[in-house]
């Protein structure tokens, strides 16, 4: 207290002078209508130029939130590109109710000025909003989902991503508490990535289509010539693209997508563009090299995408393929000679 006492006396005529000073400006700029206006005017921008550093800084340290919002985001309009594969079998009219003689009524989903039949002024009159879709199909006496979507993407980080091996794996953030398994298909904003390997908790290890036993399904989106692409396990940038006929026309810069033949990834998802096909004399197929749309050197954040038909659809087909049992003989008892 004694310290303070002491500096307030020494510079006693110090502060008298800026209290002086602020007093001075305080009642020029208040009874000057030019002044209040220019100060005003100055110190807007100022403290614009003050906010604009300062909310600067702290996006600066809220970037890991911002891209987890991002990539959430992301995820949740990527789902619309992987419609289920039950979407364009919906009906034109769903059965609602019985009237008082027991016919069906149908409701149809069309707008009222497509209907056939209807007269000009109805459909010059202003258009009712269309009917709300169903959330569920009576079809075959079960109910399936109209509007499920069949692959839900997770949003996930890179966190170790190997490049210059035979073998290629990564390693997410993500593990089974969010609901990620074996087997699940992983995507980036640009193409493929690969196929989740094993998971834990928190972490899961995906096998990377830079993979020497890997291979995608794939099809040239011009035509549609289906074929697989592998890894030929030199340059992380290039794939091969097999089994395309010598006879079919190919033209630099073809889109290659997945087919959607695997359970793996949903169909329409980008892999590469051709970038050179040549004719080898003892192949009846050209050799075709894809340049990848995933940059696996930037490889940050990643989708792995889920398939909810999955587990019927790979439950169907094995046991098509599953070797039948062998069918019993029929013994014939002998007769001993007589």
């Amino acid at each position: 207290m004694r310290n303070l006492i002491a500096f307030l006396l020494r510079y006693q005529g110090v502060m008298l002078f800026v209290l002086l000073e602020v007093v001075s400006l305080f009642l020029f700029v208040t009874n000057s209508t030019y002044q209040r206006a220019a100060f005003f005017n100055s110190s807007n921008a100022y403290l614009g130029v003050v906010l604009a550093r300062r909310k600067e800084i702290s996006d600066y340290f809220r970037l890991t939130d911002l891209n987890k919002q991002l990539l959430t985001e992301n995820a949740r309009l990527r789902q619309q590109l992987f419609p289920p594969d039950f979407a364009h079998r919906e009906a034109d009219s769903l059965p609602v109710g019985r009237d008082t003689l027991g016919h069906v009524i149908y409701r149809h989903l069309r707008p009222l000025g497509a209907v056939p039949g209807v007269g000009l002024l109805a459909q010059n009159a202003k258009p009712k909003p269309a009917a709300p879709r169903p959330d569920t199909l009576l079809l075959g006496g079960a109910r399936l989902a109209a509007q499920d979507v069949a692959y839900p993407l997770v949003p996930a980080r890179v966190i170790n991503n190997s490049l210059r091996s035979v073998d290629n794996y990564l390693t997410l953030n993500v593990g089974a508490a969010d609901g990620i398994e074996p087997g699940l298909g992983v995507l980036s904003a640009a193409g493929i990535v690969g196929r989740v390997k094993a998971v834990s908790a928190h972490y899961a290890t995906v096998t990377s289509v830079l993979h020497s036993k890997s291979a995608v399904a794939a099809k040239i989106k011009r035509d549609g010539t289906f074929g697989s692409v592998k890894w030929p396990g030199d340059d992380f940038s290039h794939m091969l693209l097999d089994y395309i006929p010598r006879q079919n026309r190919l033209v630099r810069g073809d889109t290659v997508v997945t087919s959607g033949y695997n359970a793996v990834f949903p169909e329409g998802v980008f892999i590469g563009t051709v970038e050179s096909f040549v004719k080898e004399p003892d192949k009846n197929f050209w050799t075709v090299t894809l340049r990848l749309g995933t940059d696996f050197s930037r490889l940050t954040y990643v989708y792995v995408v889920h398939n909810r038909p999955r587990a019927e659809r790979d439950s169907l087909e094995a046991s098509v393929v599953a070797p039948e049992p062998p069918t019993p003989k029929l013994v014939v008892p002998k007769h001993p000679p007589r």
